[in-house]
């Protein structure tokens, strides 16, 4: 099932190889899936007419089976795709939504995308205004849904959970996990498993569709996605709302959040670390590090941008400026956090007890997404930026795979006037482990 067994490189002493799907829409930018489940792998994706579509091969075979679906993409960028296994190995995909009724096919059979069907409803209600569809795993391996309902600045996040026996989803929790009563939403991360066996969740409020109204950072825990508490094992009662909220930052409206970059990682002894911008006292925008030390959250200040600020705001996908990642434990008291803005890219390495930059310290260096061959763009026309996903399954053992195609820019959700690009290739990249050190 190696990159041996895939289609062959142009250059035989290089180990990664590129397996075209085909070509997809390029005139914006929307997020595609991968998903690997040996002996078989998917790819969900709009093709060149904006068709939702699934592609699926053996592994170790060159050859696709394409499935097209009833659904088509406008131009908004929030219409992802995203496909997920079930325990039984039956298919369920979602996407091509914001704020539209629900869009979700199940198949018929099990690892077969050629059977997928569209399923009108989950459980039938709150599901004529659906955001942000996510597919995850609870620890016992049942399959979850999160989704927003409602709008940017009115909606609440709800979870189902499905029954293989009865092919049937129910309501995960009686109440949403948040809820803005009306007056606001959450953008919460999606669920994340700790070291500590439990799921991790951080969002920011946000008043109204501009998206320069994001306030108040937020935490929640949970074991098992229906019991939550805040980072000193305080139950949350549900929904939560801006009342009952663990705080992490009262940052205030228009005071430098965003929605995009609120993340959550953890220390060498598994603690939350929670990551963010916002402005300083002097309006220049800082990224910052929140730890919870078991009284009270901590707030540490880890750039030093002299002069920088990033004013973000209005309605729609915006072009993200600046790029905040979660911290990632190092060993020996030290933490990692990768950090993007234009002109500047790096990796802090952070003093675990301080959460301070330790001045000159390197992080060990990581392998690149991208094989150098795979980075260049290769449309000649203008503004055309590089796309990846990585992989949202289970890849063989020494072997990784990497969606790449490319596209304009995000344009606030609004159509673009021709000229327009032509569609670009949609490929699969399978990286043997060590490969990148190989590359010419």
């Amino acid at each position: 099932m190696g990159c041996a067994l895939t289609a062959g490189a142009a250059d035989p002493s290089d180990t990664v190889t590129a397996l075209p799907v085909e070509r997809v829409w390029a005139g914006h930018p929307v997020g595609f899936c991968l998903l690997t489940q040996p002996p078989y792998q998917f790819v969900a994706y709009y093709d060149a007419r904006r068709r939702m579509s699934v592609a699926q091969r053996r592994l170790g075979s060159k050859k696709w089976t394409i499935t097209k679906l009833p659904s088509a993409l406008g131009w908004d960028s929030h219409n992802y795709v995203t496909l997920a296994l079930d325990r039984d190995g039956f298919l369920h995909l979602s996407g091509n939504m914001h704020c539209v009724p629900l869009v979700y096919f199940r198949s018929e059979r099990p690892f077969d995308a050629t059977s997928l069907v569209r399923v009108k409803k989950m459980v039938g209600e709150r599901e004529s205004r659906v955001t942000y569809p996510v597919f995850l795993h609870d620890l016992n391996g049942r399959l979850v849904f999160r989704y927003r309902d409602g709008g940017s600045g009115n909606g609440d996040d709800l979870y189902n959970v499905y029954d293989e026996r009865s092919r049937a989803w129910r309501r995960l929790m009686e109440q949403p996990l948040t809820s803005g009563k009306g007056r606001m939403n959450a953008y919460c991360t999606t669920p994340k498993l700790g070291p500590d066996g439990r799921f991790h969740v951080v969002w920011v409020w946000r008043d109204t569709p501009d998206c320069a109204s994001n306030h108040d950072l937020s935490y929640a825990r949970s074991a098992d996605l229906v019991h939550w508490t805040d980072a000193s094992g305080r139950p949350l009662t549900l929904p939560i709302t801006l009342e009952n909220s663990d705080i992490v930052d009262p940052v205030p409206p228009g005071g430098g959040l965003l929605n995009v970059n609120r993340e959550v990682g953890f220390d060498n002894a598994g603690r939350p670390v929670v990551t963010y911008h916002k402005y300083d006292a002097h309006g220049d925008l800082q990224v910052y590090a929140a730890r919870h030390d078991g009284l009270a959250w901590r707030i540490i200040q880890i750039s030093d941008w002299k002069g920088y600020r990033w004013e973000f705001s209005g309605g729609g996908a915006i072009v993200v400026e600046v790029k905040v990642g979660a911290v990632s434990a190092l060993g020996e008291g030290r933490l990692a956090l990768k950090y993007r803005r234009p002109g500047d890219a790096g990796v802090w390495v952070l003093d675990e007890e301080t959460l301070r930059p330790i001045p000159g310290a390197k992080a060990p260096a990581e392998p690149p997404l991208l094989p150098r061959r795979f980075r260049k763009i290769e449309s000649t026309f203008p503004g055309m930026v590089k796309r990846t996903r990585t992989d949202s399954g289970k890849a063989p053992p020494g072997v990784r795979y990497v969606l790449t195609w490319e596209t304009l820019p995000a344009n606030r959700d609004r159509p673009r006037r021709p000229p327009l690009p032509e569609p670009s290739m949609l490929r699969v990249l399978c990286i043997p482990a060590g490969s990148t050190a190989r590359e010419h």
